[in-house]
């Protein structure tokens, strides 16, 4: 029987139909789990099984070997074997890899003290509070093993206390859980405590295993116990980042994605965004612009879209140019690249902020310069949406109506989306031309801006005659100013004297030029006027020559037509840039020196 004893040790670990096969007892019991079917004697297993004893009560009792089907065992199998080898008193280790399925198991196949004292039940608790849920990475193994294992799992209560010592643990490990006596939502404590230590807590990274329902059953069971909601930042970007790999969210095509797997990614989505921090700075722009990317591309809920681009618009002044090139996922060729509206309501958004002055009220940030920095960002994601030529004129319009004047320091960002604009749309009308031009303030162009604009063919011509009168201005007024200062002193700065003398020179040929070529533009303008008008009188006396009326206009001079050039050029004239003296009625005033021999 030694011998036999020793065999039967050797092979514990080996399937239990193989190990009880060595006895020299037949079986008596066949035991189908699944696809495994298990040769059994009934007397080990009715001494501990209450489950077991009922089904071979209940089986014929003429037959000598009674054969039972168990087909909802938690575990299968495996469980099966395990909890027939406690049955035979075979030896085998308990883990946290196998906790849980041996307490479900157990429960199922009813082990308890009614049957036998110290039965698996006792056994199975009595290492889960002393070993498996004493530490936190072997507490949150359990866990994890528990999501195949419900509901027999919530009946044990094995996932509360996981999830409640898991809770215990982190705000016992992390810097982030404070007594609840000094409950300070302040936003300079969150920035502060963020600097301090960016690094994420080890435990985040175990956390990601878990199926998204326990995940944040976990994160609130946290909070409950007083751990802080913006530190659960960097726990919710590393479970995104892991469970929401391999969507195509920053390029366009037909989805690649099964519905199933659409609608899991759907709701992880929808429940990390309900768990996100309402302090502001918790998470990174770039983080919420991939969730609202990821939003779009799922197609969740519009109350989970709009609350990320409300967080965005919070934060817009910290944002990049590639935080707001989103997308449109419209798998038609008629649709813009980008997703203009979503980035119109971000900016909304912000500038509501601004209006109810929330923004940035409490931690001494500029705020002009926030505003400053939003202004440029959105001309330069003008400036990159303009090349496409789906993007119709009312959403270009609709978007720079929106960016606030405050924020627009110069038009050189504006007028460089302007201009991308027309190049990409030739086929616009004149009138769709000048709205388009009318978003720019012609005052703010530098001067660089303004020498490219006096030579762009596509800007309308009313354009660069403002843009060139605005310039003559303003070097008008930079040499009124520099006559009127009083030269230093040639005993002290010499040297400067003459660099100031040179460069007031320069000026004046400067403004000589640009008087040069306004005069030029206007006498172009005068006779594109008069050769369409004697083409309009030839046509008029060539149309009916025995006509009274065609008689009468050849013996007069034909009246100007009212055409857009005359009124430009009575817009000139009004303007009056260059010092001429107009017409009162009462005589013609000799014309200046620099016009007695102009051709016009």
């Amino acid at each position: 029987m030694s011998a036999k004893k020793k065999d039967l040790l050797s092979s514990a670990m080996k399937r239990t139909s193989e190990w009880i096969s060595s006895q020299e007892v037949s079986s008596d019991v066949t035991v189908h789990v699944g696809e495994a079917s298990f040769s059994l004697h009934k007397f080990p297993l009715l001494s501990k099984c209450g489950f077991i004893k009922k089904l071979v009560s209940e089986s014929n009792k003429d037959s000598d070997s009674t054969v039972i089907n168990i087909t909802d065992i938690p575990g299968g199998s495996e469980a099966f074997e395990l909890a027939a080898k406690f049955c035979y008193g075979i030896n085998f280790d308990m883990s946290t890899e196998n906790i849980a399925m041996l307490r479900c198991a157990a429960e199922y196949l009813e082990m308890t003290e009614e049957h036998s004292v110290e039965n698996l039940v006792v056994r199975a608790e009595s290492y889960l509070d002393e070993v498996a849920l004493k530490s936190l990475s072997s507490s949150i193994t359990v866990l994890h093993k528990s999501e195949e294992l419900l509901p027999i799992a919530e009946r044990v209560k094995l996932v509360s206390r996981c999830i409640d010592a898991i809770a215990y643990m982190t705000c016992q490990e992390s810097q982030f859980c404070s007594p609840s006596s000094s409950n300070s939502g302040n936003n300079e404590v969150v920035v502060q405590q963020q600097s301090k230590q960016p690094v994420v807590d080890w435990w985040a990274e175990d956390l990601t295993v878990l199926r998204i329902d326990l995940f944040q059953r976990v994160l609130i069971a946290m909070m409950a116990r007083g751990f802080k909601q913006y530190g659960l930042g960097p726990v919710l970007m590393l479970y995104a980042q892991k469970s929401l790999r391999g969507l195509e969210i920053f390029g366009k095509g037909m989805k690649k994605i099964e519905p199933k797997q659409e609608h899991e990614k759907r709701v992880i989505l929808e429940t990390i965004v309900s768990l996100l921090p309402r302090e502001k700075n918790a998470m990174s722009v770039s983080f919420l612009s991939m969730l609202l990317r990821a939003a779009i591309f799922l197609e969740t809920t519009v109350a989970c879209r709009l609350d990320l681009e409300k967080r965005m618009g919070l934060q817009l002044g910290q944002a990049v140019l590639d935080d707001l090139l989103i997308p449109s996922y419209s798998f038609t060729g008629d649709h813009s690249l980008f997703d203009t509206d979503t980035v119109q309501r971000i900016l909304m958004n912000y500038l509501e902020f601004e209006v109810e002055g929330v923004r940035l009220s409490n931690n001494g940030v500029d705020l002009a310069g926030d505003m400053e920095r939003v202004g440029k960002l959105l001309e330069n994601y003008m400036a990159e949406i303009a090349s496409d030529r789906n993007v119709s004129l009312q959403k270009f319009i609709g978007l720079a109506e929106l960016i606030p004047e405050q924020s627009r320091v110069t038009e050189d960002g504006m007028y460089r989306a302007v201009d991308i604009y027309l190049k990409a749309h030739p086929n616009m009308s004149d009138v769709e031309r000048k709205k388009v031009c009318s978003l720019m303030d012609c005052q703010k162009l530098s001067r660089e801006a303004c020498a490219h604009a006096a030579q762009n063919d596509r800007l309308p011509v009313q354009t660069i005659v403002q843009v060139l009168y605005y310039e003559q201005q303003r070097l008008r007024g930079e040499v009124t100013n520099d006559s009127d200062s009083p030269p230093p002193p040639a005993a002290v700065l010499p040297p400067k004297l003459s660099s100031y003398t040179d460069e007031l020179s320069k000026l004046k040929r400067e403004n000589q030029d640009l008087k040069l070529e306004l005069l030029k533009m206007k006498m172009k303008l005068k006779e594109f006027e008069k050769e369409s008008e004697k083409k309009s009188s030839s046509s008029t006396i060539s149309t009916n020559p025995s006509s009274p009326i065609s008689t009468a206009s050849m013996g007069k001079p034909p009246l100007p037509r009212k055409s857009f050039i005359n009124s430009v050029s009575k817009k000139l004239g009004k303007l009056n840039p260059f010092g001429i003296t107009p017409y009162n009625g009462r005589g013609r005033t000799k014309p200046p020196k620099d016009r007695r021999h102009s051709i016009s």
